[in-house]
């Protein structure tokens, strides 16, 4: 077992849900009252990692991180490494190939809850984050957690994203999916074999999850 391409994996997906959760419900909290031509752009662009080939969707990031951009200038600037070819890229890229499956479902659990809700509580003097805050969110909690599981398994199985923003260097960027990629290019097909196994057995789990998840969401609906 790849140990250091494990860790690293599970260090990304962690870091990925932590910082994409919150964001992820600031983005679709607007989403439910903004005009339906602009939302329709909204999620247009949301959505586009979805569709988007990992390798177009690598090849913009690593324009937009490399040397001569002025991102990468930036970062550069502010802590004397490259974005790309490091974690904190490879960080970076995740969030943006991850923003649907974080989305997605936070604004289909907060378009579930009645508007009458809202409305009770902001006569109750509640602000609109109080709202937020103490009734949507704990009523929304299904579509939080099934965006913190697609999230976080997403990120583990990424390979075409991962492997052009931060290439293969081991203990930095080699995560399980490039680790598969080396060891069937070695033939090494038991130790990719078993990483395989074990990526598929927690792919299955997840949807096992989601789907009872999105059961809990539909009978709320209901």
């Amino acid at each position: 077992m790849d140990w250091s391409a494990w860790t690293l994996s599970l260090k990304l997906a962690a870091a990925t849900t932590l910082v994409l959760l919150p964001l992820a419900v600031l983005i679709a909290r607007p989403l439910l009252t903004m005009r339906a031509s602009g939302r329709l752009v909204a999620e247009g662009l949301i959505a586009l990692p979805l569709v988007l080939p990992p390798t177009v969707l690598g090849f913009y990031l690593l324009v937009a991180f490399g040397q001569q951009s002025a991102l990468g200038q930036l970062y550069h600037g502010l802590t004397g490494r490259s974005l790309v070819f490091s974690f904190d890229g490879l960080l970076a890229a995740s969030l943006v190939f991850n923003l649907p499956f974080a989305v997605q479902p936070v604004q289909r659990a907060l378009e579930a809850i009645p508007r009458e809700v809202r409305e009770a509580a902001w006569c109750c003097g509640m602000t609109r984050w109080q709202t937020l805050w103490k009734v949507e969110l704990p009523l929304a909690w299904p579509g939080l957690l099934t965006a913190i599981v697609l999230t976080f398994a997403h990120t583990l199985g990424e390979f075409g994203v991962v492997l052009m923003i931060g290439g293969n260097i081991p203990d930095e960027t080699r995560t399980v999916s490039i680790a598969i990629y080396d060891h069937v290019q070695a033939f090494e097909d038991r130790a990719a074999g078993i990483l395989s196994a074990v990526l598929v057995a927690f792919s299955f789990a997840s949807i096992v999850l989601i789907q009872f998840l999105t059961h809990r969401i539909g009978k709320k609906e209901q």
